[in-house]
C-alpha cells in the first residue's frame, strides 16, 4: 500500500497542484493509516474494509485525537480510496458512505483594533532582527495572508508601485494592496536589513532567518508570542488571529465581503461570510463598543 500512497501523492502534486503542506498532510495521514492497517495483518489497498476504516477512527478517538483531526484524517482516505478505485486498482471504495464527526466551529479568535496597534508598536526597534519582524508583521496584519505565504514570498512578489503582494497557494494567485506604512517598513527591511541577514549570501526569498535561511512555521508563530506577549495582549495571538482580525476590521470599517474573500483567498465564499456572522454577534458588538469607549 506504501508505493500507492507514493503514486496518489505524486499525483496530487503533478495534477492537481496541491500546495506543498497539503501533500505532507496527506502523506503523513495515510502513512499513519497504513501502519494500523499493516498491524491489523491487511497490507494491500485491495484487502481494506470499511469496517477496518471505522475500527482505525474509533482507535484515533480512544487515543485522544482531536475531532479536527480525525475529520481531516478521513478526507485523506476517502480521497485515496476515490483515486484507487477510479484508476481500477479497488474494485469497491471502502471508505465511501463513511460521515466523518461533526466539527464544533470555535469563534475566531480576533484582536481590537487597540491590540493590534499595540502588538505593532512593540516590534518597533533599530536592530536587523526588529526591522525584519516589523516589515512582517506589517504586512501580515496589512494582507491578512497564511504564514506558508508570507514565508514563502519571493522579493519579486513586492510590486511598490501599485502597492501589492502576490501571493501564491499552489496553482492560485492573488494581489493584495497593501498601505504606505507597511510599504516604508518592507523598503527600510530590504534596504538596511535583508542584506546582513543574508550574510553573504543569496536568495530570491523576501523574508529570511537570522541564518540568512528560509524561515519556519515554527519559527514565524515563536516570533509572534514574543511580540503578543511582550504587548501584553491575554488573547492567543497567532497567525490565524491576525488573518482573522485583518478580515473583521475590513468589513467592520465597510469593505465588501467579496473583496475581502479574494485577499483571503477562499474558495467558498461561506468561509468569508462567517467573519459577518461574528461581527454582528450581540456580545462581540458589546465587547467592541466596550473596548472602544474614549
Amino acid at each position: 500500500m506504501e508505493e500507492d500512497i507514493l503514486s496518489f501523492v505524486s499525483y496530487l502534486e503533478t495534477d492537481r497542484h496541491m500546495a506543498r503542506n497539503t501533500l505532507v498532510s496527506y502523506q503523513r495521514d495515510l502513512t499513519q493509516m497504513c501502519a494500523y492497517l499493516k498491524d491489523q495483518g491487511v497490507e494491500e489497498a485491495a484487502k481494506v474494509s470499511r469496517t477496518q476504516l471505522n475500527s482505525y477512527v474509533l482507535w484515533l478517538e480512544k487515543n485522544g485525537k482531536a475531532t479536527t483531526t480525525i475529520s481531516r484524517v478521513m478526507a485523506s482516505m476517502k480521497a485515496f480510496f476515490s483515486y484507487e478505485t477510479k484508476n481500477k486498482k479497488i474494485a469497491e471504495n471502502p471508505s465511501e458512505g463513511m460521515k466523518a464527526p461533526k466539527i464544533e466551529k470555535k469563534a475566531p479568535t480576533v484582536l481590537t483594533s487597540g491590540e493590534v496597534e499595540r502588538f505593532l508598536a512593540v516590534t518597533q526597534g533599530k536592530s536587523v532582527k526588529m526591522i525584519r519582524d516589523r516589515a512582517m508583521m506589517e504586512l501580515l496584519y496589512a494582507t491578512g495572508v497564511r504564514v506558508s505565504e508570507i514565508i514563502g514570498l519571493q522579493v519579486t512578489d513586492l510590486n511598490f508601485n501599485v502597492g501589492f503582494v502576490t501571493c501564491r497557494d499552489g496553482e492560485k494567485e492573488r494581489a493584495i494592496p497593501f498601505g504606505r506604512v507597511t510599504r516604508e517598513a518592507l523598503l527600510l527591511y530590504l534596504e538596511s536589513a535583508r542584506a546582513k541577514l543574508l550574510k553573504g549570501h543569496e536568495s530570491s526569498l523576501l523574508f529570511v532567518n537570522c541564518s540568512g535561511k528560509s524561515m519556519s512555521r515554527q519559527g514565524f508563530w515563536k516570533i509572534i508570542k514574543y511580540y503578543g506577549e511582550k504587548a501584553g495582549i491575554q488573547a492567543d495571538i497567532t497567525p490565524q488571529a491576525l488573518r482573522h482580525s485583518f478580515a473583521v476590521h475590513l468589513i467592520r470599517n465597510g469593505a465588501d465581503v467579496r473583496s475581502v474573500q479574494a485577499m483571503l483567498g477562499h474558495s467558498d465564499m461561506s468561509t468569508t461570510h462567517a467573519y459577518v456572522t461574528y461581527i454582528n454577534h450581540p456580545t462581540v458588538r458589546e465587547d467592541y463598543v466596550n473596548a472602544h469607549k474614549g
